[in-house]
């Protein structure tokens, strides 16, 4: 049924009808209304699910673990500097391969503090093991928790899923979305059978001290995972579009990039500014595209290399820094040609939005009119110069 809703309320409405066993968060904006919803629901008793409360995410986080180590579906839900916080727990829940799934509601990194958007919080988490998905709008939002849980908790995957949707634009935006009945998620996400948990009955070890000798094979172990999950990723979405109608790679989808000259790499809401820009463009017969990335971790290599072997100029639109170093996402994108024979003549990097600052069609435009046969290199798009002073 088709309903007009906030996209944190589409998040607790979903999250409710997964039916998770075990709900522990901590409020921080802009990810709040999705627990204030969820507690709302588990206090009407329109949830079975137990809501525990604690003083801080880090504590969160542990909870779900436990939760999750118990046998129990679980959830959570966090943003910024809550989810580093979480950061030392969500090593843990990945190298213990409990299928935890958790909303990040992106936001950006003090200092200087600020509560808007970009994706500094969970792309700095990019090697902690958690899947990570990211959406463009809110239907793909709620799909994504769903796509997310049946990841997490087959019996090949049992690793954490993180579902990424940007703070404000999304968490606060209220958008359109079809949301499905008990019945269809029932039969897309059966009740959860965890592979193994702690049992008083048939007593097991978790998270035990490991020396040289077990280590290194128990991280690759969660590499090999991992690198599994890009041919996994599309079985389950393939299942999803069966269900519910709507089809997703899961990996990466391409926007009028067939015949195109210029394309743009992004993730996120951005990806919407951009089809539009590319539309206007194209009416002017530019011939440009974009390429959006939906799953960061893992990194779909090999099918980017495909998308874009054959494109002329690609520039990859960051929201998030590695201060010192190349732009996270277009260093994951480059790398994504290294040893190829056949690859873009330029692709450039462009840094947009950080901070929540507005990204609009004509950002979009000026950097499709930068994306010439010079390379360029971090170049941030819609600086204020009259604030570039010596002292910063």
């Amino acid at each position: 049924m088709k309903e007009f809703l906030e996209g944190s309320r589409v998040v607790a409405e979903i999250v409710k009808l997964c039916k998770p066993g075990v709900i522990s968060a901590y409020p921080i904006t802009p990810q709040t209304h999705i627990v204030e919803e969820l507690a709302q629901f588990v206090a009407s008793g329109e949830s079975d699910a137990q809501f525990v409360n604690v003083e801080s995410e880090h504590s969160a986080a542990s909870v779900v673990l436990g939760g999750s180590a118990s046998g129990v579906r679980v959830y959570t839900a966090t943003s910024s500097q809550g989810l580093f916080y979480m950061a030392e727990v969500l090593f843990n829940i990945a190298g213990l391969r409990l299928p935890v799934l958790m909303t990040c509601a992106n936001r950006a990194i003090s200092a200087p503090i600020n509560i808007w958007n970009d994706q500094q919080d969970s792309v700095s988490l990019r090697d902690s093991g958690w899947i990570q998905l990211y959406a463009e709008d809110i239907q793909e939002v709620a799909d994504l928790h769903l796509i997310g849980y049946r990841i997490a908790e087959d019996k090949s995957m049992m690793l954490p899923v993180m579902i990424c949707m940007d703070g404000f634009t999304l968490t606060h935006g209220i958008e359109t979305a079809d949301m499905p009945s008990q019945e269809l998620v029932n039969k897309f996400l059966p009740a959860y059978k965890p592979l193994y948990k702690l049992d008083v009955e048939n007593p097991i070890t978790m998270g035990p001290l490991v020396d040289p000798d077990y280590y290194m094979e128990a991280r690759y172990a969660v590499q090999q995972t991992l690198r599994e999950a890009i041919k996994f990723i599309p079985k389950v979405t393939a299942e999803f579009s069966k269900v519910f109608g709507r089809d997703y790679n899961g990996l990466i989808e391409g926007y009028r990039i067939n015949d195109a000259e210029r394309v743009i790499v992004a993730m996120g809401s951005v990806c919407g500014t951009v089809k539009e820009t590319v539309d206007a463009l194209r009416a002017k017969g530019k011939k440009v595209g974009l390429l959006k990335i939906m799953s960061y971790r893992p990194f779909p290599y090999e099918e980017i290399y495909a998308a874009l072997k054959g494109i002329p100029r690609v520039a990859v639109l960051d929201r998030a820094l590695s201060l010192g170093s190349y732009a996270p996402l277009a260093a994951e994108v480059k790398a994504a040609f290294f040893g190829k024979k056949k690859k873009p003549a330029v692709i450039s990097s462009f840094v947009v939005g950080l901070g929540g600052r507005d990204i609009t069609k004509d950002s979009i435009k000026e950097v499709f009119s930068l994306l010439t046969a010079k390379e360029r290199v971090g170049e941030f798009i819609d600086l204020k110069p009259e604030l570039l002073k010596e002292e910063y």
